[in-house]
């Protein structure tokens, strides 16, 4: 052991949201807590998601009632109660992008009934818009299709990872070198460069880099699956904000669009959906950006989009493994001894993650403690948005 050391309630691995919405939660109800991360805040997943708060209705594109619409149902709401500064957090100051996302049919019959069964089959409100209530590239005559307001949010990510990183005081620690620690064979905490802290429960929310840390701790459970996306970005001086899932005749939306502010002033719409899936995932560069194209001339032909700059982006999402790599309904949490390992397998579950943790806490009978002040570490930086270094 090396002869530095000291002591915490929890120790947690990985700087995104799931890692920083269970610091701020643990801090809050007491407990002593020391969050690691090894590059920077939010420059996994967090930082390259979307922002939507999802409550449910993209996953109930067939019409049924799923167990993951049921699970993300609550999550708009408690998200909206934090941003108000009345919820289990306090998140004023986070900057809202659209207070509501959207479901957008282009016309096609397959399309629009798949957005009145999906409408039926989720318990968040959802209404249909038209005229100028329209999002701004929808308000064009050549426009056909029908569109439906969800109460779903879509946030500014670096303004979240930023405020989290406000909550966490000074419990955020920077390190590079992360060993088990080990007493009579049971892990009792890491070694964070050199420094030994113990803690009565280490946990894991560091996302692709999980697999990683459990390899390190000689672990094989529990398995980790990747699911890869394949991104696509656009900025230009002709672009409106635009939040919506563009709907086909599948399970899954054909193009699900977010706007995200650049620092010039222009926006930079951000394009998931069906196209980063498997196809898309499987086209280079240049193939990517040709298939996004092609999609935006056919559902938008009346955008001018001569200016625009163009780039894509792989993301790695990181979630427990399931069979056929399906994706999984709810956030995750395993316990092995004092260690926990969890994923909350999409952003608006990062509440879900923290309430499993803090049962996990209560039926082990885990009370914030007393510990003497440790040593004073290096703070990590916060990570640059998805754009930087692609867009000019």
């Amino acid at each position: 052991m090396s002869q530095r050391s000291s002591s915490t309630d929890i120790l947690i691995v990985g700087g995104g949201i799931a890692g920083l919405w269970l610091n701020a939660r643990l801090r809050r109800q007491g407990y002593s807590t020391l969050l690691v991360e090894r590059s920077e805040l939010g420059a996994g997943q967090t930082l390259r998601s979307q922002g939507i708060i999802h409550g449910g209705t993209k996953y109930a594109l067939s019409g049924m009632l799923t167990g993951a619409s049921e699970a993300i149902a609550d999550m708009p709401q408690r998200w909206r109660e934090a941003l108000a500064g009345t919820g289990e957090l306090d998140l004023r100051g986070v900057r809202v992008l659209s207070d509501a996302h959207y479901l957008w049919s282009p016309g096609s019959l397959a399309g629009n009934l798949t957005s009145f069964f999906a409408s039926k089959a989720v318990r968040t409100r959802v209404g249909q818009v038209k005229g100028n209530e329209l999002p701004l590239p929808l308000q064009h005559p050549g426009f056909k299709g029908k569109v439906y307001r969800l109460s779903e949010l879509v946030l500014d990510v670096p303004s979240l990872v930023a405020r989290m990183a406000e909550l966490a005081g000074d419990s955020l620690v920077a390190c590079q070198t992360i060993e088990p620690l080990h007493e009579n064979d049971e892990l009792i905490g890491l070694v964070l460069d050199g420094h030994a802290v113990r803690a009565r429960r280490i946990i894991l929310t560091a996302g692709a880099g999980t697999a990683d840390l459990l390899q390190r701790l000689g672990l094989q459970q529990p398995a980790q699956q990747l699911r890869p996306l394949h991104m696509v970005m656009l900025k230009g001086p002709t672009l409106k904000p635009l939040f919506a899932h563009c709907l086909g005749g599948g399970s899954k939306p054909r193009i699900t669009v977010t706007s995200h502010p650049a620092a010039d002033g222009q926006w930079i719409w951000y394009l998931g959906g069906e196209l980063a899936e498997a196809a898309g995932v499987a086209r280079d560069e240049a193939a990517q950006i040709g298939a996004a194209k092609r999609e935006l001339a056919d559902l938008l032909p009346w955008l001018d989009l001569s200016a625009a700059q163009w780039a894509t982006l792989r993301v790695d999402r990181a979630e427990p493994a399931q069979s056929n790599q399906a994706r999984p309904d709810n956030a995750f949490l395993a316990e092995q001894g004092r260690l926990l390992v969890g994923w909350p397998t999409k952003l608006a579950l990062s509440p879900d993650l923290a309430d499993r943790v803090i049962a996990h806490l209560q039926h082990q009978s885990i009370k914030p403690a007393q510990h003497e002040p440790g040593p004073a570490f290096p703070r990590p930086v916060t990570g640059q948005p998805f754009w930087t270094g692609l867009l000019s």
